[in-house]
């Protein structure tokens, strides 16, 4: 038993940070924002409390994805249980989808029956700011996550614009949180304008409308993390980068010629590496496979790598191996 505790712990250890960080964060905003939507009755803040429960049961159910994906691989699945988190990710995203619909429903009924104020709306603008903050927040650590997955270094506002260039490169938990913190950040923003136009004016249209855009941004969201991962699970090659960073590992080993052929499959934030290197000629096997044993042993010195699998060749004086940026400029 200690051993199986002692595996858990290890394992909850290795899982997204941003999803377990958000997890928490959410569920504490979306209790305030509960408590703020019963006392001011503010169709608005209903659309952020919505979308704010929506994220935390989303971000709870990725990282327990996660941790499960940090699995180390088994005789029943070789391949290991990088994919699982693909599944969870899809999970959220229909929980996402129905609360965007839930949020829809109440924007176009408060278009018909703008709703009064039931308190100061102080509380509502207390609430959202402080919400916005925390948002922004987790949404900042979601950047450093993106910039980490994608091995990119920014500073400042730079920061922002690289992860949005690399946030496809990242890991599904932490795109999931990324785009989610995104969205939360902009309605709460928006939600805060309506709050005061419909506090300080006649408007109260504003309202509605407000949460009707918020749903629309959810569900935006939700396509955009559900193609991300039918595309993970199906399965995705590498990044160009990713591939030439393999490839110049390999080729640091001066008997190494060329590469027959290569494929780099990504699997979450992991890599799985099948190729066929070509050596010089003249070499004995036992030579070859120490070179080859050698060149994998480098591979896996990367913490992103997962496994490799390599066979060797004589070289057959044909040049073999193009960069995928190269052939693409060919074609």
């Amino acid at each position: 038993m200690a051993e199986n505790s002692e595996s858990l712990a290890s394992l909850i250890k290795k899982g997204n940070k941003s999803s377990g960080s958000a997890a928490i964060g959410n569920t504490c905003i979306a209790v305030v924002k509960g408590v703020a939507f019963a006392l001011t009755g503010s169709g608005s803040m209903f659309a952020t409390m919505m979308h704010s429960i929506a994220d935390a049961v989303n971000q709870l159910f990725v990282f327990t994805g996660s941790v499960l994906a940090e699995k180390r691989p088994t005789r029943r699945f070789p391949d290991g249980f990088g994919r699982v988190i693909n599944l969870f990710c899809m999970i959220a995203v229909i929980v996402v989808t129905i609360m965007a619909y839930e949020t829809m429903l109440e924007g176009f009924h408060l278009l018909q029956h703008p709703a009064e104020e039931a308190g100061g709306y102080w509380i509502n603008v207390l609430v959202l700011a402080l919400s916005i903050g925390a948002d922004a927040f987790v949404w900042v650590k979601a950047m450093n996550e993106v910039l980490h997955d994608a091995r990119v270094e920014a500073k400042g506002f730079c920061k922002f614009t690289a992860s949005l260039k690399n946030v496809k490169r990242a890991a599904p938990p932490t795109r999931l949180v990324f785009y989610e913190d995104l969205v939360a950040t902009t309605g709460g923003f928006l939600a805060l304008i309506a709050v005061l136009v419909t506090a300080l004016t006649s408007f109260h249209l504003l309202d509605g409308i407000t949460s009707i855009l918020i749903a629309f941004m959810m569900i935006g969201v939700a396509f955009r993390v559900g193609y991300d991962n039918m595309v993970g699970l199906i399965g995705v090659a590498a990044p160009p980068e990713i591939e030439e960073k393999v490839a110049k590992i390999i080729f640091e080993e001066s008997q190494v010629t060329d590469i027959y052929q290569m494929r780099i499959l990504q699997e979450g934030r992991y890599y799985h590496v099948e190729g066929l290197i070509e050596l010089k000629t003249g070499l004995t096997l036992a030579d070859a496979d120490d070179i080859k044993f050698k060149v994998r042993d480098k591979l896996l010195a990367d913490p992103h790598i997962s496994d490799v699998t390599l066979g060797i060749l004589e070289d057959n004086g044909v040049r073999n191996w193009m960069p995928r940026n190269e052939l693409q400029d060919l074609t």
